[in-house]
């Protein structure tokens, strides 16, 4: 079993080619997608949904058989074709530029897999058994659906911002830390991201006022 290194990456206005175009590629297409990527289609047909994105020019599709010069300029390729003889040449190809590769058909043939995500705005959880069972991602991501709901996105944003005020604070680096995790028992009716900087600040008070509580005791 191979044994990856996790990373995430920022591929927001990077080049991006999935060569492929049915509901495997739409899969890729769609995280693609969430992450802000600018996205490469390569089939001589594609799904109903990818042809949709195509017109409303979320995608850029080229309708033909894959040339090794479409994936010239890409930060990441998925091999994601019914053929597996194409994938393998899709690979070898990525592989001979030194791009990351996915291989929908053969994983361990590629360079990296994608993961089971949920994603909750800033809030990005990953699950991977490096291929060994792909049911037991799938489970453990339901899971992690219902424990993390829909408003971690918001407490996700409200924990960003409170850190950038934070952060513009003159106390010492330990300090700021400690009020960061002070915050993460701030409870839900609190995560306003749309209050004004004096509630900001009256909230950044409490933090310090709970803080300077249990320096004392």
């Amino acid at each position: 079993m191979n044994r990856y290194y996790p990373i995430m990456l920022n591929v927001e206005e990077c080049k991006c080619v999935v060569v492929g175009g049915g509901s495997v590629a739409a899969r890729k297409v769609e995280g693609l997608l969430e992450s802000g990527a600018e996205v490469v289609v390569v089939s001589p047909a594609i799904s109903a949904g990818l042809r949709d994105l195509a017109n409303v020019g979320a995608i850029r599709v080229i309708e033909r058989e894959y040339l090794e010069q479409d994936i010239d300029g890409a930060q990441l390729v998925f091999a994601a074709t019914d053929q597996r003889t194409t994938n393998a040449k899709i690979a070898k190809d990525a592989r001979s530029r030194m791009i990351p590769v996915n291989v929908a058909d053969a994983a361990d043939t590629g360079s990296f897999i994608i993961p089971s995500i949920v994603r909750r705005g800033g809030l990005l959880l990953a699950v991977s058994t490096s291929g060994a069972s792909p049911a037991l991602s799938i489970r453990i991501k339901k899971e992690l659906e219902q424990r993390y709901g829909q408003e971690y996105e918001s407490y996700t944003k409200w924990l960003g911002n409170l850190r950038i005020r934070i952060n513009k604070m003159e106390i010492d680096e330990r300090k700021r830390r400690e009020l960061l995790r002070e915050a993460l028992d701030i409870p839900p009716d609190s995560w306003n991201n749309d209050q004004d900087e004096e509630a900001w600040e009256r909230q950044i008070a409490v933090l310090m006022q709970r803080l300077h509580g249990r320096d004392c005791t």
